[in-house]
Order: structure tokens, then sequence, then C-alpha cells
């Protein structure tokens, strides 16, 4: 089924990407909100808004006519990326730059910059993996009603967690400790999804070694299960006392951020992306550079980020001088410098992968891969 209004696609894109490259460069000339993943000005985000908006209805209006009642769980996640995300940005673009002052401002921009990680890239990272995974491996979705556990657990828990980086602050205690309890209680979409995505490879694990798509989706996995337990367990006082300000909370961001979601979306273009071009991958073994470099990249700055800032916050804590802390950091900011290098260069070579596969000769026509768990049609036809 197609989107009701169509020919707005092109035209929303090109409004999207205007707007966006005309308010990044407008922030070096002091145009800007001073507001954390809000800094765009109001001539940039009125017509983002209105792209998300246009955006969403199309697809909800889509889904609203579709052939089949049951809803897939990629589909739930679709909608609430999509809506959770066009309310927050009227949080962050129209009410919180404006109407709320002082330590409530601080308090509700912990909430709108924490719904664009929960609501927006959660979801819509989501949305990628239980499509991609289970046409990867060619089998079935593990187990669809743990999904929806998963989701209407995310919906019920993530809208309070926004306050756990403010421990320790004038904002009320009951708003700290609420957060610190359903930031607690987050466990329990992190294990419902990461046990459906395991159980839905069981039995697959031996074809693994030639399926790109599959290892990055998988590793974006484990990547989500180590930066969700960052997250959770920073959210306690007595584990963000020694991190809050240091690299750790920076370790958990990129291992989230880039190494799950990120790695999600290379997977799922790596699967489509030849599809859509109608040819081979240009080089299996380019694309399996491209893996290891991304992978040993973003592992190797996950540790050394957050030892380094482990070791820092308890330093802190002992008393030790800001300057001279920061001066042990050199070395960990070095290797951290040539783990991003190292992941500079994998996703430079997947780019030019994925170019060189477009630019290819079309690939031979092949037989249609049955549906996993269909039963083949033998060559002579059905049995008389």
């Amino acid at each position: 089924m197609r989107v009701p209004w169509a020919q707005w696609g092109e035209p929303l894109a090109w409004l999207y990407n205007i707007s966006l490259a005309a308010g990044l460069i407008s922030l070096p000339f002091a145009q800007n909100h001073g507001l954390e993943a809000g800094e765009l000005p109001l001539f940039a985000e009125i017509p983002i808004f209105i792209v998300i908006a246009a955006t969403t209805a199309q697809f909800l209006l889509t889904i609203a006519q579709r052939l089949e009642a049951p809803l897939y769980v990629a589909l739930w996640y679709l909608i609430g990326a999509f809506v959770w995300t066009t309310m927050n940005l009227l949080l962050g673009s129209f009410i919180l730059p404006y109407t709320i002052p002082g330590i409530n401002s601080a308090a509700f921009h912990g909430l709108y910059i924490h719904y664009i990680v929960g609501l927006w890239l959660t979801p819509a990272g989501y949305v990628l993996i239980y499509y991609f995974l289970p046409v990867a491996v060619r089998n079935p979705l593990y187990a669809h009603q743990l999904s929806l556990v998963g989701f209407w657990s995310l919906a019920l828990f993530y809208p309070f967690v926004g306050i756990h980086h403010y421990l320790y602050s004038p904002i009320a205690d009951w708003t700290e400790t609420l957060a610190i309890i359903t930031s607690m209680l987050l466990i329990i979409p992190v294990w419902t999804v990461l046990v459906n995505f395991f159980g839905t490879v069981k039995g697959r694990w031996d074809g693994f070694g030639k399926n790109l798509p599959a290892k990055f989706l998988i590793m974006g996995s484990l990547m989500y299960l180590v930066g969700c337990f960052q997250g959770s367990t920073e959210a306690l006082r007595s584990i963000q006392q020694p991190t809050h300000f240091t690299d750790f909370v920076i370790s958990h961001s990129h291992l989230t951020v880039f190494g799950t979601f990120v790695v999600w979306a290379m997977g799922g273009l790596i699967y489509v992306w030849p599809r859509a071009v109608k040819r081979e991958l240009w080089s299996w073994t380019l694309g399996n550079w491209s893996f290891w470099l991304i992978t040993v990249g973003i592992t190797t700055m996950g540790l050394v980020l957050t030892a380094g800032g482990l070791q820092q916050g308890f330093e802190w804590m002992n008393g030790t001088e800001w300057l001279d802390t920061v001066v042990r950091m050199k070395a960990y900011w070095l290797v951290r410098t040539l783990s991003g290098i190292t992941m500079d260069i994998g996703m430079s070579l997947l780019v030019f992968n994925l170019m060189m596969t477009a630019l290819s000769r079309p690939a031979e026509e092949r037989e249609p891969v049955p549906v996993p768990g269909a039963a083949p049609i033998p060559a002579g036809g059905p049995a008389e």
C-alpha cells in the first residue's frame, strides 16, 4: 500500500535538508537557542517541524488503511517514533526556549533531550532491527507478544527518566527519585527486545560468517546491551557520583547512539541497497573489513572512555586537582582518537562499497528465495 500523498515526498525531503543546512550554517553567526540538541534557530525549526508532522500524518493514514488488521511490531514502533517526536518538537522548539525559566528549564530540558534518544532514536532503531533481522537470518520473529511488552514498557517508563543526569541538583528530590526508579525499570524493555533478537537468530548462527546485514544487527544488539546497562546503572546516586561530568557518560552515549542505532542502520542499508539497485554487493571482503573496523573501533572507544571516566571521577572524589586529572586523560583521549579514525575508515569503506555496488553491472537473474517457513513447490508443480 502506498502513502496517500506520495507527491509530497521529494518536496518534503528538499525542505528538510535545506532547512537543516540553513540552520547549521547560521549557528556560527550567533543564531543559536543555546539549548543542547535544540540549537537551531526558529526559521529552521518551523519547516523541520512541518516536515516531521506531515510525514507522521502520511504514515498514520497509510497504516490506518492497511489490508491486514494485525500490526507487526515494527509498525508499532514506527507510529510511536513519529508521534512522540512530533510532540517532543513542540516542547523543544516552541515551548522550552521561550516560556520555562530557571531550574525548571533545566528539568524540562532533561526530558526533551532524553525524548530524542528514547522516544525517537530507540523506537526508530527498533523499526530497523525488527524488520531486517528476521529477513536477514530468514527466521520468523521469536515472540511477537514479547515485542509488545517491550513497546509498552518503553512507552510507560521512558518519559520519566530525563532527570537522571541531574541528581544532586536543586531539582525536586522526588523527581530525581522517580527518574532513578524508571531508569532501572527500563531493564524490562531492554531485556525483552534482546531476548527477542537472540531468539530470532536461534539455529542460524552457522550462517553468520557470510551474512553481513545480520552481523551488523547483532553487533549493534550487543552494544545496546552494554550501553543500556551503563545508562541504567549511572542513574543510581552511588554510581553517578564518580561518573557525572566524566567520559563514562560519553562512553554510554557512543555505545548506544553510534554502536547501536547507527550500526543497525548500516545493517539495514547493506540489506536493502543491493536489492534497491538490483546489483550484488560490490565486495563482500570490503564489507567485512568495514564491519570489523567499526566493531573494533567502537568497542575500543567504549572501553577506554569508560575506564578514563571512572579514573577521573574517583580522583575528583579523592580531592585531586582538576587540571592534574585532565593531564592523565591525555593517553585515554589519544586511544579514543585512534579508535575514532578506525571507525571513520570503516564507514568510508562501506560508503565506497555501496557506491561501487550502484555503479557495477546488474547481477544475473537469480531464483526467487522462498519465504522462511513456506513449503517449497516441486519443480513439476503440485502433486496430482
